[in-house]
């Protein structure tokens, strides 16, 4: 971006000028844009995907008509990166998710359904074989969430490659570990067996920013429990999801899991006032999972897993900025990095990203101003730009890339306005600055169209009384706040209404300790000179507070997901009785 610093007074007015333009540190700001070709928009229904058409034919409802007759039915989908759709997504009635609501209901059959009757055996070889059709759409599926959501190639890849990794490490822990286990031992004169199973239907609402990983984390391991599954497609990042329903359709039995797409004010209500949804899985907004849990009739028995958002804390020691660098210790330069990848990877579109950054009083200019001056390092461009590194023949990856719509730039534009408008100032002067499309550096040779493509901004002088401190921003505004005494931070996090993740950065143990005890109780991880993170997924992810209700990983998604059940006996004259019912039943099978 040291480029875009460089042609300040002419990026926005004449940004097409600069399409060939190169210097000593990258290419101007992208590639010529790649095709796509739109998603088709279908809906799956007990078991089997439907074209629009198809669907026309088996309802006989004039209302589910192909785009071109009913526009009205079809929401077209831009992405962040396109004027004309790359998909097109269903918008069901109430009528029509309460269809699905009532398949979901054949399919459980109070636990007696033709899925959660089938052995732990062959509800893994079933999700096996999913696994096996989806990776044909890899390809596919990589290029839609860089069309949509704006995800460069190499973060896109990488979460369709741990999706699947998450689910293959899944089945293994199901393999090995203790609580899926068929043995019987001996416990306090008894003889049982303590093994996982299902809990009902569960609906699952999964986030734009994530849509794959967040969610297969939770709807995979609680299919492999045996749970029905409805899973909600959101409206932006939705189009990758489409793309998945034939492989459902091959590997799973009919009604084991079910898609509603359309807005959640129509689709979700009734459902939940139907008291029918035994579990809820949600990633998203605090009063939408609210409104949710309320719409229950009986919300003490609705069994909820929520992630919901973050105001994660960087806390910067005074000890960082001592004369005095010992090379056996965590240095300046390693910290700022750490801070500006924490705090802009993806855009800062995660609820592990650094929100706010706390560092010692009269150190607020400077530490902004070092981050200024890495985010001027930061490639800037199109999903699948490619950008020439230092004359080097290699290439790298656009870093910052279009937020997926204009409400997240109409967003991030009123904290700007407002946190500027009571004092704050911007450490790099094109901050905020929205990128124009109409060059081919952005990728559109042919027309313009509304650009979300969004310079990073570094703001200081950071207060109180401004919506940024407080507000998670969800996106490119790395906000600086100077603080007195440690006190100050340490009364920020106790009285915040989130408790996710905090980063300290220091080298010293004391005060530090003080800072771990105390916010042990409060946050559901703890990082000492690294940015927050969810990885690895065998280590607990959990939060408090308004953060978030429950824990991820790999075994405690399985356990979230499923109840345990017990099975004893006490007289050694039933052991050859239980042995019989144990070689015919499925709970009990061999894996």
């Amino acid at each position: 971006m040291k480029v875009i610093a460089r042609l300040l007074p002419f990026l926005v007015s004449a940004f097409h000028a600069c399409a060939g333009a190169k210097t000593e540190h990258q290419t101007c700001v992208g590639s010529r844009v790649p095709r796509i070709d739109p998603v088709e928009p279908r809906i799956f229904f007990s078991g089997k995907s439907f074209s629009m058409q198809e669907w026309t034919e088996k309802s006989g409802s004039d209302s589910a008509l192909s785009s071109s007759e009913s526009p009205s039915r079809l929401l077209p989908i831009q992405g962040c990166c396109s004027e004309d759709p790359i998909g097109h997504m269903p918008q069901m009635t109430t009528d029509e998710s309460l269809d699905v609501l009532d398949a979901a209901v054949k399919g459980y059959s109070n636990g007696a359904g033709i899925w959660p009757q089938m052995t732990l055996r062959q509800r893994i070889d079933a999700i096996e074989k999913f696994i096996t059709t989806l990776e044909k759409s890899r390809e596919r599926i990589i290029d839609t969430l860089m069309w949509e959501i704006g995800k460069n190639f190499k973060d896109a890849e990488s979460e369709y490659d741990r999706t699947i990794a998450f689910i293959r490490q899944t089945i293994e822990t199901i393999e090995t570990h203790k609580d899926f286990s068929n043995k019987f031992n001996n416990v306090s004169g008894s003889t049982v067996m303590i093994r996982r199973n299902s809990f009902g239907i569960l609906l699952a609402l999964g986030p734009y920013n994530y849509p794959l990983n967040e969610t297969y984390a939770t709807i995979i391991p609680a299919l492999l429990m045996g749970n029905i599954v409805i899973l909600k497609i959101p409206q932006v990042g939705g189009l990758a999801h489409l793309l998945t329903f034939e492989a459902f359709a091959e590997a799973l039995p009919e009604n084991t899991i079910h898609f509603i797409s359309g807005g959640g004010r129509k689709t979700l209500p009734k459902l939940m006032e139907s008291g029918k949804v035994d579990g809820l899985a949600f990633i998203g907004g605090t009063s939408a999972a609210d409104k949710l849990i309320k719409q229950h009739p009986a919300p003490h028995r609705l069994k909820t897993f929520l992630q919901l958002e973050a105001k994660n804390m960087a806390i910067v020691m005074k000890d960082m900025f001592t004369d005095e660098e010992k090379d056996d210790e965590y240095s300046r330069n390693s910290m700022f990095q750490d801070i500006i990848t924490g705090s802009l990877s993806y855009n800062g579109q995660r609820c592990t990203a650094l929100k706010i950054i706390f560092v010692p009083k009269g150190k607020g200019k400077y530490v902004a101003e070092e981050l200024a001056k890495r985010v001027e390092d930061l490639t800037i461009g199109m999903p699948w730009g490619k950008h020439d590194i230092d004359g080097s023949s290699a290439k790298k990856s656009s870093m910052i890339t279009p937020l997926p719509n204009q409400n997240r730039v109409d967003f991030m534009n009123d904290l700007l306005t407002d946190a500027v408008s009571k004092g704050a100032i911007k450490a790099n002067e094109l901050g905020g600055t929205i990128i124009d499309s109409s060059s081919e550096c952005t990728g559109s040779s042919e027309k313009s169209f509304s650009s979300t493509l969004m310079v990073p901004a570094v703001l200081y002088n950071i207060q109180a009384s401004m919506r940024i401190y407080q507000e998670e921003q969800f996106g490119p505004i790395v906000p600086v706040v100077e603080y007195d005494s440690i006190e100050e931070v340490l009364n920020y996090g106790l009285q915040s209404a989130y408790g996710q993740q905090v980063s300290i950065f220091t080298n010293l143990s004391n005060p530090s300790a003080s800072i771990v005890d105390v916010f042990s109780a409060i946050f559901g991880k703890i990082n000492i000179n690294s940015q927050c993170g969810r990885s690895p997924d065998s280590v607990p992810f959990s939060a408090r507070r308004s953060s978030g209700l429950g824990v991820m990983s790999i075994v405690d998604a399985l356990r979230e997901f499923s109840v345990p059940t017990v099975v004893s006996y006490k007289n050694e004259e039933s052991q050859k009785t239980v042995e019989g019912i144990k070689e015919q039943s499925n709970f009990m099978a061999d894996l």
